[in-house]
């Protein structure tokens, strides 16, 4: 614990999910937190929560004045910034029959273009105080694609893309860009119909880890990347999704889960 003692991160959809997983464990490592969400009352009882070393600021992703007041509020409250954490983000199931434009359209608004504005508006503060870390939420979806996700799974592989070339852009001004890729975790926005838990474990059986992943499991990687345990990190994709991207298993052959 401990590991980001002193640093101050801004992140994107922190009220709930596993946005505010990352702010709980941030928290518990050192960080001052600003929670950036559209979610007024959840953000603003997260932050009353946590402490003075929390605040909430509302931020619409997909626009630039919002980004820059959300900085602003940052920079005035905890003068300065070490890492910005880009896991605002929403999802649509729909078969590609049934998608329609305005769907993909805000899918792509949120998922994609949130990331490039939030990044380029934060990129003065971060690289002023000697640099510092950008986090990336993509998805186990943006490294092989699903059925029903094919929007989502466009904006997860857009993001994965977007941070390599953003690590290479900026490592040298001293900003580390890496991606994060959940898989399989429980929140209100991969399990809309709050199916019980058991039931939800049962459908990842079929992958190493044998259930499914909580917030917490993607707050930890996020407090690797962005505390100096991860200096040497740029342009990786952390997966953190039970084996989901691991492979596949033969049923019935030595080590599958039947045999």
């Amino acid at each position: 614990m401990n590991r980001l003692q002193g640093k101050v991160a801004l992140v994107t959809g922190g009220a709930r999910g596993i946005g505010e997983g990352i702010v709980r464990r941030f928290v518990r490592e050192g960080a001052h937190v600003v929670i950036a969400d559209v979610l007024d009352t959840e953000g603003a009882a997260l932050a009353s929560e946590l402490g003075d070393g929390v605040v909430f600021v509302r931020l619409d992703v997909t626009r630039r004045a919002d980004w820059d007041a959300a900085l602003a509020e940052t920079e005035q409250r905890f003068g300065r910034l070490d890492c910005l954490v880009n896991n605002a983000g929403v999802i649509v199931f729909k078969a590609l029959d049934d998608l329609t434009e305005d769907e993909m359209r805000r899918i792509i608004d949120i998922n994609v273009m949130g990331v490039m504005i939030g990044s380029q508006a934060a990129i003065p503060l971060l690289e002023r105080d000697g640099g510092g870390s950008i986090v990336n939420m993509s998805s186990a979806d943006g490294i092989s694609g699903a059925n029903a996700l094919s929007a989502y799974c466009a904006s997860k592989f857009a993001v994965r893309g977007f941070t390599k070339s953003c690590a290479l852009e900026l490592g040298p001004r001293g900003i580390r860009v890496n991606s994060i890729h959940p898989g399989g975790i429980v929140s209100a926005m991969t399990n809309p119909t709050n199916a019980p838990r058991e039931h939800v474990d049962a459908a990842f059986s079929i992958y190493p880890a044998q259930r499914a992943g909580d917030p917490e499991d993607i707050a930890a990687a996020a407090a690797f990347l962005a505390s100096d345990d991860g200096r040497y990190c740029y342009g990786t994709e952390l997966s953190v999704d039970g084996g989901l991207n691991a492979g596949h298993y033969y049923i019935g052959l030595p080590g599958s889960p039947a045999a």
